[in-house]
């Protein structure tokens, strides 16, 4: 193999749920770890992250944001189908976002038959009270989804942070990647948005994403 080419690892991370939930809000808060306070909807938005290893071979880290706002059939099914893992998103104040989570998961299954499908169902906005409007308890859904779907369950708050790596961790860890990526490794980032009817400012690039 010539000195100038390596392989590299591609894995793909959907994150799939109902609008307004803060799918977004995670990833921006993972890759850029800053808070956007307005909302946006998103059509769809695919960044990627490229580490450089110790050794011959590199991973190249996807994360496909999905709208949960319009109503494109075809497109979800073709990020099913090509997605490595999956986090399923709610919101603990909106029920229905997790019901949106349950014929989510469905679809993924369905669509995947006898391939793998590792899910995790993310709880979001994490950091609200029952005083704040929270009206799903971590302790009740996670019985549901781990004892009932086989799938793992992670809360975590975009706005304070907390938990937001665990995610990921989560994720790369369903797919047989080490959850903790050195320091040494070389990393570049790319954000490669897709077009939508309502164009957001690119994300600015910055090297201080670490799983750990």
């Amino acid at each position: 193999m010539s000195p100038s080419v390596r392989p590299t690892t591609t894995v793909r991370l959907v994150f799939l749920g109902a609008a307004g939930v803060g799918k977004s809000a995670l990833i921006c808060r993972f890759l850029h770890d800053r808070f956007e306070h307005k909302y946006t909807r998103t059509v769809e938005e695919l960044h990627a992250l490229e580490f450089d290893t110790i050794g011959d071979a590199g991973i190249r880290l996807e994360v496909l944001d999905t709208s949960g706002s319009y109503s494109f059939p075809a497109m979800r099914e073709l990020c099913i189908r090509h997605g490595d893992a999956f986090a399923l998103v709610y919101a603990v104040d909106d029920p229905g976002s997790l019901e949106e989570v349950r014929r989510l998961r469905d679809e993924i299954l369905e669509l995947r038959g006898g391939k793998g499908a590792p899910i995790t169902v993310v709880g979001s906005k994490a950091d609200l009270t029952e005083a704040d409007g929270r009206a799903l308890l971590a302790a009740d859904v996670m019985a549901t989804v781990e004892t009932e779907w086989d799938a793992n369950f992670v809360e975590a708050s975009a706005r304070t942070g907390d938990n937001t790596v665990g995610v990921f961790r989560t994720l790369l860890q369903q797919v047989s990647l080490p959850h903790r990526l050195s320091p040494v490794m070389r990393r570049r980032r790319e954000t490669l948005p897709r077009q939508t009817r309502k164009k957001r400012p690119p994300l600015k690039k910055n090297n201080s994403c670490t799983l750990s």
